[in-house]
């Protein structure tokens, strides 16, 4: 028995939410404020009761909704009326070998195909409530204009005021059970069991824990986070029905313990019980006073037990130890705990399902920690929640990071993308949904899939991208970026405009080096909806093969001929931006290549970075380390496309060796018009 999906609707971002889940792993991943908490949250609030929803917790579209409705002269009918409101639909699937004895209950449907069951649950405004929040609202709104009106009050609270302090007394919580279409995939909302009145509780189907991205990890002196952990580790397990034959030793040891102190106790006291008794405080041989060792093993670990690490045959205090690994152990024991509360105690079976989240476990560690735990959270949690006595329940876990670490070490099929879509709307995607947009006859997908997660999972994490070829242009990227912002920004001050400008340093681009494979990433690009632009050389060959762009008849570019396929060679030397940037569903992508500027038009980046900065690598050039034959610089017969071909020795150094003869602005030399327009283009929103 497992959860499927979830539904999720006006839940802060989560404005019409859906997501599928693995039956072991689900990597929930995404940029900042795409819902990843969110989801922990609502699950919370719904499954464990422990918070109230505030009106904070409403998506600001439905809270214009709600608000427009609320001040509404006309009252809508009650059959026009549905209840509206935050909701949580959890989709279940069993087979013939799960105990169905809890879930039972829950059904509704006896046909024996239907092997799904939605169990909803919704903090909503029924009409009643809705006539009487109206009401009520009329009546404060009355008494507030009253008030300032009579100089008691300087402002009016609004309607946002009183949903803010009175909201829990017209929403209020309901549990269901819905019937499901197996035919339509579809929820029929209107047919349900009321499980409140029905006295059918849930805790015994889903069991819900998680860890959060706050936790209380700190390596400050006094403060033992572990030491504590083990204390609470032991009260789980001594709860639960595996009593191993260590505890009863740790029990009977404390028993022998108990005696001796017994003995030394009654000569450390013997001053102050006679003192007792001088003050008739007792009576020989009728009420004495004894003072005997009472170790108890709940109490003995909480503040007894100290974690500590070995650093050179020296027992250090586990506060000496680096935050990260204070949090990655901290975390293993915390899972530990909450496994122990899933197993329940010896009295009570586990639940049928039992669903641990783990938020952002990278906080504090390093990239190698954070592999680490990936590579083993899988084992870790594989045998799911088994008791000694034979009871056996799976595990289900969601992981939330912003680690393109982690991302990179786990199995791509586990992987759910959050995308806002809209200004207060979340989607979440399949990454093995992208299989089926890719031909299967290829072997692009397995090529996409093995690359993204051994060097580049920072594009899940961005807001753009810059798709580039080698590590000529990784290296100068970031530079052209600074170089770009700091002209642009004197120009915008010169123009007083400098409030609209974002540079490009401070927007979330990831660089992504893809060779001459570019095409490829077409329907990925699409999929995650980031505005991408792709640099790229336009590769001009003839009959005779590679050549100079003046003597070329066509490309060989690969990112050319996908993207800019239907463009002529002719059309292709001199098409603008609009014609090179192709629109997809909610996106788009640019392919900049070399175009003719101060009348040359070069082949390459080298070619066209030396037509532009000639000089400065001429000044420059015993200082350049990744150039040959530097010699021919002082021939101006020897053009560009010569040069770039005969002399550069190595096109790392040649980048390198840019920077190095750099000035502190950068501004001894200039950018290819093609990858500054293309930077350019990328900047704007």
């Amino acid at each position: 028995m497992r959860i499927t999906k979830l539904e999720i609707e006006n839940f802060r971002l989560l404005k019409k939410f859906s997501i599928d889940l693995e039956k072991e792993l689900s990597l929930v991943v995404g940029k900042n404020n795409t819902g990843k908490t969110s989801i922990l949250s609502v699950l919370d609030k719904f499954l464990n009761e422990k918070s109230k929803f505030s009106y904070d917790d409403f998506n600001l579209d439905f809270k214009a909704k709600l608000e427009n409705l609320i001040t509404l002269t006309d009252i809508p009918e009650e059959k026009e009326f549905s209840p509206i409101g935050v909701k949580l639909k959890i989709f279940i699937e069993y087979d013939e070998n799960d105990d169905l004895s809890n879930i039972s209950r829950v059904l509704m449907d006896l046909d024996p195909e239907n092997n799904v069951v939605v169990l909803g649950f919704e903090y909503s405004l029924s009409y009643n409530d809705f006539l009487r929040l109206k009401q009520d609202y009329s009546i404060f709104n009355q008494e507030e204009n009253r008030k300032v009106k009579d100089g008691n009050k300087k402002r009016i609270r609004e309607l946002r005021d009183f949903l803010e302090q009175e909201l829990n007394n017209y929403f209020n919580t309901h549990k269901m059970s819905f019937e499901y279409n197996r035919l339509t995939q579809e929820v029929n909302e209107k047919n349900y069991i009321n499980l409140k009145d029905e006295a059918i509780g849930i805790k015994n189907i889903v069991s819900f824990k998680y860890i959060s991205a706050r936790r209380d990890v700190s390596n400050k002196e006094r403060e033992n986070t572990l030491s504590t952990q083990t204390s609470i580790l032991y009260k789980k397990k001594e709860d639960n029905s595996e009593k191993a034959q260590t505890t009863e030793d740790f029990k009977e040891q404390l028993s022998e313990t108990d005696d001796r102190l017994s003995k030394i106790y009654k000569e450390l006291f013997k001053d102050v019980i006679r003192k007792v008794q001088t003050f008739g405080g007792t009576k020989l041989n009728d009420t004495e006073i004894e003072i005997i060792s009472t170790l108890r093993h709940r109490e003995l670990l909480d503040g007894n037990t100290t974690v500590v690490y070995t650093h050179d045959n020296q027992k250090l205090p586990e506060q000496y130890n680096g935050l990260g690994y204070m949090n990655l152990i901290s975390m293993i024991f915390e899972i530990e705990i909450l496994i122990q509360e899933f197993k329940r105690d010896k009295n009570q079976k586990p639940a049928d399902i039992n669903l641990l989240f783990i938020e952002e476990p990278e906080a504090h560690t390093h990239p190698q920690m954070q592999y680490i735990f990936i590579k083993n959270i899988k084992t870790l949690l594989a045998e799911g929640i088994k008791r000694d006595d034979g009871i056996h329940r799976p595990l289900q876990y969601i992981i939330t990071t912003h680690s393109s670490h982690i991302v990179a070490d786990s199995d791509f099929d586990d992987i759910k993308y959050l995308k806002l879509e809209g200004k207060n709307n979340v989607v979440a995607k399949n990454l093995s949904d992208l299989r089926q947009q890719y031909d299967i006859e290829t072997n692009q997908y397995q090529f996409l899939k093995q690359y993204l997660t051994i060097s580049r999972a920072e594009i899940f994490f961005a807001d753009k991208a810059v798709f580039i070829e080698g590590d000529t242009e990784r290296i100068l990227i970031p530079t052209f970026m600074r170089k770009i912002d700091l002209e642009e920004a004197d120009r915008l001050i010169a123009e007083s405009t400098i409030d609209t400008f974002l540079p490009l340093l401070s927007q979330n681009i990831s660089v992504v080096e893809v060779g001459a494979y570019s095409h490829i990433f077409e329907k990925f690009i699409e999929f995650l909806g980031i505005k991408a632009l792709i640099l790229t050389d336009i590769d001009a060959i003839n009959d005779n093969g590679v050549c100079c762009v003046s003597e070329g008849t066509q490309t060989s570019n690969n990112a050319i001929k996908h993207y800019l396929k239907e463009i002529s060679w002719d059309d292709l030397k001199v098409a603008p931006i609009e014609k090179r940037t192709i629109v997809l569903d909610n996106t788009s992508i640019c392919l900049c290549y070399q175009q003719e500027e101060n009348g040359y038009h070069a082949r390459s980046f080298e070619d066209a970075f030396i037509h532009l900065n000639r000089k400065f690598i001429t000044s420059n050039k015993n200082e350049f380390r990744g150039i040959k034959n530097a010699s021919k610089f002082d021939d101006k017969d020897q053009t560009a496309y010569d040069l770039a071909s005969s002399c550069i020795k190595k096109k790392t150094h040649f980048a390198l060796d840019i920077l190095y003869n750099s000035d502190s602005n950068f501004s001894n030399w200039k950018i290819p018009a093609y990858i500054k327009n293309g930077l350019l283009w990328l900047r704007k929103d």
